[in-house]
């Protein structure tokens, strides 16, 4: 078999698993959910997540550990994750196959040629490298940006796979959906779209991941090189170069993909996959200018202090940044989110949602909790986004430590935030109307929102008695509208009587539940008063948990009522409300 049909075999079977692992980031005990699968796999494997979480918190989460075993084979055999594993590459690959391969030898030999901008990746690594060891606590890691494995995970976490869950309902019961997810679609297919005028345009120009292995390829044991002078110079073997490593001339070792098209299309069989230097010569360094190193160096030297200038980690902070369960205090959160959206994809109730950049530049695409969005809140009895995170920017909890039961009984439950009701927009409180939703709905015990009872007098509610019985009272004003005040939450009240409850009425009449019927029958010309019965909530705040099932719920369409807001939640001693 040629070694270019062993080469495909490897990219359909780790796309095709890689598809696999995103699908069964699904809560659920049938064969393509959740079964242990390890659905990080290809996430762990990215030595770019591994080493910017070293640089940002001087430690090594040992899941990330697996990155290693990319290093030294990289090492070993060059780079083969870029042309054999990754996912995003395999798709870059059969998009410029197919957008191409109607076109002339010539025109194919100029595509595939060298460019110069081709550094670029390698500058984007300096940068992003140098912000995660910016030499203080300001330190940040934000490569799941460009870094491809986050980003083709985050592309179908949270917007490949939620188009067809809506459409077919196959691995999650309910319409999974993303706030913002636009940007991350838009960002997706520019990628995909500019192999149409470069093949591999994102592996060639920006990805960060494809310039650590370059330079690590520098020293690998294997490598493509001629292994005979007898070169015609005929350039066939960069009509498909994946690379651009120019394999007609010196080759440029760390452009590399090891796609092996050239090896395979030799007429001449002077092309090799061999421990020795190419007889035609190598270039084994990246073209990296000293002054493009310096900027890119200045670059990253200065953007984590400018992003910290709206001082967004400090008192500014904004009301919509609430994390899920089990995540670290801020600055060490960013310190080790990558952005992979598998936190999102596992949520149960797809409350946790892609953060824009209300937050700051930093905050874009980390996890938040968005209550107006999927099924209910944060589920009192999930803890599956700490399980599933990558790097431990959520940190896995038990059950026992988000209730505060058990050995964690002393330290309380963990606080998302704190539910605050607003008075000008809550139904009891400004409208005069009946709803205790937000108390029914809350999942604490004791409940974190309570009522006290209140009667108002409804709008031209004072009415004059006509007629009456034990049970009836007919009144002068036909202002009533019929069956309006017989839900239950009515009341008829008479000066000197106990209230009465309405269960039925008509334009001019109302009944009153024969168990409360009148013993003294009212005289005509007097006064009643319809009142409703109010139950309106207040917050316990020492008691409420911020999971915002209550700001779900609430039935006030657009802002609602009652908000749960980052005040409060355990992971921030400067966000306190109590002392």
């Amino acid at each position: 078999m040629k070694i270019i049909y062993t080469r495909r075999i490897s990219q359909i079977f780790f796309f095709t698993l890689f598809v696999l692992f995103c699908i069964v980031t699904t809560v659920g005990d049938k064969l393509w959910q959740l079964r242990g699968w390890p659905v990080n796999w290809f996430l762990q494997l990215d030595p770019l997540a591994a080493i910017g979480t070293i640089l940002t918190t001087h430690t090594l989460y040992w899941p990330l550990l697996w990155a290693l075993v990319t290093v030294v084979l990289t090492i070993i055999f060059g780079r083969f994750f870029c042309g054999w594993v990754c996912p995003f590459g395999s798709i870059h690959h059969f998009t410029g196959f197919l957008a191409n391969r109607t076109k002339k030898t010539s025109e194919k030999i100029q595509l595939n040629k060298y460019r110069k901008a081709q550094c670029i990746k390698y500058f984007v690594l300096i940068a992003f490298l140098f912000m995660a060891a910016f030499p203080s606590l300001a330190a940040t890691l934000q490569t799941g940006l460009l870094d491809p494995i986050p980003l083709v995970s985050r592309s179908f976490n949270l917007v490949l796979l939620p188009i067809f869950d809506n459409s077919t309902s196959f691995t999650s019961v309910m319409k999974r959906f993303y706030e913002g997810a636009w940007l991350v679609f838009a960002i997706f297919l520019a990628a995909i779209l500019l192999n149409l005028f470069i093949p591999r345009f994102y592996c060639r120009f920006i990805c960060p991941l494809g310039a650590l292995f370059g330079i690590i390829d520098r020293f690998a044991v294997w490598r493509i090189g001629k292994k005979a002078y007898q070169c015609i110079n005929c350039k066939l073997c960069e009509r498909y170069c994946e690379g651009g490593c120019e394999p007609a001339g010196n080759m440029r070792i760390s452009e590399c993909v090891l796609c092996f098209n050239c090896l395979d299309i030799c007429k001449d069989d002077l092309i090799a996959y061999q421990t020795v230097p190419s007889l035609a010569g190598e270039i084994t360094n990246p073209d990296i200018s000293r002054r493009g190193f310096v900027l890119s160096l200045a670059g990253g030297f200065l953007a984590v202090p400018a992003m910290r200038l709206s001082n967004k980690l400090g008192s500014n902070w904004h009301h919509s940044v609430i994390r899920p369960p089990g995540s670290l205090a801020e600055p060490e959160f960013l310190k080790r989110c990558i952005k992979c959206g598998q936190c999102m994809r596992i949520c149960p109730s797809n409350v946790i949602q892609p953060a824009g950049i209300e937050g700051g530049l930093e905050n874009l695409w980390t996890p938040v909790l968005n209550n107006r969005i999927g099924s209910s809140g944060c589920q009192l009895n999930c803890a599956a986004c700490g399980h599933i995170c990558p790097t431990s920017a959520i940190r896995p909890i038990t059950l026992d430590e988000k209730h505060g039961t058990g050995s964690f009984a002393a330290a309380g439950p963990i606080r998302l935030g704190t539910a605050f009701l607003d008075r000008n927009r809550c139904l009891p409180w400004s409208m005069g109307k009946p709803c205790i939703v937000c108390e029914e709905n809350c999942p604490v015990s004791p409940k974190a929102i309570y009522v006290h009872e209140h009667f108002d007098t409804v709008r031209d509610g004072v009415l004059t008695i006509k007629k009456a019985t034990d049970t009836m009272l007919e009144t002068v004003e036909a202002a009533m509208v019929s069956g309006k005040f017989a839900t239950g939450d009515y009341y008829c009240a008479i000066q000197g009587w106990e209230r009465r409850k309405i269960t039925a009425n008509t334009e001019n009449s109302i009944e009153i539940s024969s168990s409360e019927k009148f013993v003294e029958i009212p005289a005509e010309g007097t006064k009643i008063e319809i009142q409703v019965r109010l139950q309106r909530p207040f917050v316990d705040i020492e008691k409420c948990i911020g999971c915002g099932i209550c700001e779900h719920e609430c039935p006030v369409s657009g802002i609602k009522a009652i908000r749960v807001w980052p005040e409060g939640e355990t992971r921030s001693v400067d966000r306190k409300l109590l002392v």
